[in-house]
């Protein structure tokens, strides 16, 4: 064992011991809600910025997996939305120029919003239709007295939606009544 390893076996601890505060504030009831408005949308359109649209982009898949009718803006088969569709969209800091425009389209448009976020009181939760709480540092506390997590940057967020969104695909998985068959039938063979 060299000297280093302690650090590093703390460092993991650390992060782990971060990543589960964060998860165990998170409201289970606004979970289910969420996972009420996915399941129940006709066609799911998610957003979300640098590595905050990495997690979502892991969680349209399975929303895919699971059967759902769902997209990334960005990608150049997003339909319109309009009534009856749900924009799902991460904003950590909560407010981002693009996320803003882009709820306004939506709302426009006459589909409903989901913002998951760390600031609830930010300009994009304020837009959106039901907001879904995260309580983890970004990268808009993560400086100064504000900065509490031993992980850089928004890492804490975006490893807490890692988690929340699979816990939502679990939650998904029994609400639409989905077999580990079904999903996995729906995995690509083009790899």
């Amino acid at each position: 064992m060299t000297r280093e390893e302690p650090v590093l076996t703390n460092l993991y601890r650390t992060a782990i011991e971060e990543l589960a505060t964060v998860a165990n504030a998170i409201d289970d009831v606004a979970v289910d809600e969420a996972c009420r408005r996915v399941a129940s949308a006709r066609h799911v359109c998610v957003y979300a910025g640098g590595r905050e649209g990495l997690q979502v982009k892991g969680f349209a898949m399975r929303l895919f997996h699971l059967g759902r009718a769902v997209s990334v803006v960005g990608d150049m088969t997003v339909p319109a939305l309009g009534p009856g569709d749900l924009f799902f969209v991460v904003c950590g800091p909560g407010e981002i120029s693009t996320a803003v425009a882009l709820v306004g389209v939506a709302r426009t448009a006459g589909a409903q919003v989901v913002v998951v976020t760390a600031q609830p009181e930010g300009r994009v939760p304020r837009m959106a239709d039901f907001v879904l709480t995260v309580p983890a540092q970004t990268m808009a506390d993560d400086q100064g007295d504000a900065a509490t997590s031993v992980l850089p940057m928004g890492s804490l967020f975006e490893g807490a939606l890692f988690v929340l969104f699979e816990v939502m695909v679990l939650k998904l998985k029994t609400l639409l009544d989905v077999s580990p068959e079904a999903m996995r039938a729906n995995h690509t063979n083009m790899e």
